[in-house]
């Protein structure tokens, strides 16, 4: 359970638009409802806010996942993720990762230099602090969702093809995979909602089906905005469904 709530909440700001204008802005937030059939295992916000590093005002994203109900007494989840984003190229200054899984802890921050391709992590549970080097624009777990959501040329990409970006995390950095399903009308809480559907690439094993068991639908307009997310797993399946919203960049598309 620990591995799929963290998975939904890597993927809930996957969105896309042009890099011309941002897909987002301060003030935007929405909310998602995690659940397992009729079952709710828990929730997740995701807000975009201002901050200020060194004299200059950045995207201060903050994402927040936590159980709920019956759930939490099981599997209790209590996640904090923020990143610094520079407004301009999308990388990031900064990021924190407080978390609390079934009693498994993490309380870090790292600190990008992108002119020397490194990041220093410092692990404050463990009193460590390490510095790495990474590829270039590279990309923490949510400034790497917000940066796609602003992705070039997603406008043209078509179906079977995928994007791929670097994404440092748990003190290595990884590709991230998104490959493109197609377009699809999908019935929400708000209505009928055009999307695009994409598949993230993960590793099969005893949690889930196959490599391409998760499912991501995105709004179809100016916002890019995440809607569902669907989990294969070896038994059922775990959803994320767009639940609340506010301050989005563009009007919401509905056909009815």
């Amino acid at each position: 359970m620990k591995k799929i709530i963290l998975l939904i909440l890597l993927i809930l700001t996957t969105g896309f638009d042009s890099q011309n204008d941002h897909a987002y802005g301060v003030g935007e937030w929405f909310k998602f409802r995690i659940h397992y059939g009729f079952v709710n295992a828990g929730y997740a916000t995701l807000e975009v806010k201002e901050a200020t590093i060194d004299n200059k005002k950045v995207f201060h994203v903050v994402g927040k996942g936590y159980t709920t109900g019956v759930s939490k007494f099981f599997f209790k989840v209590v996640d904090v993720y923020e990143s610094y984003i520079d407004k301009e190229s999308g990388n990031p200054y900064q990021f924190v990762r407080n978390i609390n899984e079934g009693g498994y802890t993490k309380n870090q921050e790292g600190f990008f230099n992108q002119s020397s391709n490194r990041v220093t992590v410092k692990d404050y549970k463990r009193k460590t602090e390490k510095t790495f080097v990474v590829p270039k624009n590279t990309q923490d777990i949510l400034s790497t969702f917000y940066y796609l959501r602003n992705y070039p040329t997603i406008d043209k990409i078509k179906p079977g093809e995928s994007i791929e970006i670097d994404m440092f995390f748990d003190d290595e950095t990884t590709k991230f995979k998104l490959k493109f399903v197609g377009r699809q009308d999908i019935t929400t809480k708000f209505g009928v909602v055009p999307s695009m559907v994409f598949k993230p690439l993960v590793q099969s094993g005893r949690v889930f089906k196959e490599k391409e068991s998760l499912t991501v639908w995105v709004s179809d307009d100016q916002n890019r905005l995440p809607l569902r997310i669907k989990a294969d797993l070896a038994v059922g399946s775990l959803k994320a469904d767009l639940d609340a919203f506010k301050g989005l960049k563009g009007p919401f598309k509905i056909k009815k």
